[in-house]
């Protein structure tokens, strides 16, 4: 007895899956995102320390960042494109980092600034469903003598809302992100970060 062949549409062509369709959401959001201004709340765990400050962020393409906090009054962390600055009032010192060579803790966030591409930013990534939204995990390019995992919370349009960095040492830190605006205007001088007088500048350690 002859069976029929199953008919099979050439021009068919399989769904990607949930796991790809959110991580392209997510690249195409920060690859078409010039500039975001966000408030947001950082928590550190770790070394016998428990913290929260927060304050403003500000990205912009190429490579810019400036985390103004408002807790404590007055801290700073400038990444002007060339250089990382951080410095809080009261401190004999800023420190001074080659943006090459930035191992800070916000650093993952500087992959928003370029063309994103997140299978290739994180080593090993998982997907998941969280809540609303999915978690993708995994260790950043680059970080993985430091960062034993970054898991980055975000929505259905690809939107990060959370960021977690789980370090080696067993320190955590958690970034939350709120009242977030796209594609605002910038002002170059909020990425020019100005030596107050009578501080010194120290160049930072390259990473391990």
């Amino acid at each position: 007895m002859a069976f029929a062949a199953p008919v099979v549409d050439a021009g068919a062509v399989a769904a990607p899956s949930p796991d790809k369709t959110i991580v392209k959401k997510v690249d195409e959001h920060y690859n078409h995102l010039n500039s975001l201004r966000a408030r947001y709340v950082e928590h550190y765990a770790g070394m016998g320390m428990d913290r929260t400050e927060s304050g403003m962020l500000e990205l912009a393409k190429p490579g810019r960042m400036r985390w103004a906090y408002d807790k404590p009054v007055g801290k700073v962390f400038v990444l002007d494109g060339k250089y990382a600055w951080s410095y809080t009032p009261g401190d004999a010192q800023v420190e001074r980092v080659a943006a090459k060579k930035l191992d800070d803790l916000r650093s993952p966030l500087r992959f928003l600034l370029g063309h994103t591409q997140l299978a290739k930013e994180l080593e090993g990534m998982i997907v998941e469903p969280a809540g609303a939204g999915f978690k993708i995990s995994g260790v950043p390019k680059g970080m993985g003598q430091r960062v034993r995992l970054l898991s980055l919370l975000v929505d259905g349009m690809g939107q990060i809302q959370k960021m977690k960095l789980e370090e080696i040492d067993g320190a955590v830190t958690e970034f939350s992100f709120s009242e977030m605006k796209e594609n605002l205007p910038v002002a170059a001088k909020d990425f020019v970060f100005v030596v107050p007088d009578g501080v010194g500048v120290v160049d930072g350690l390259p990473p391990v």
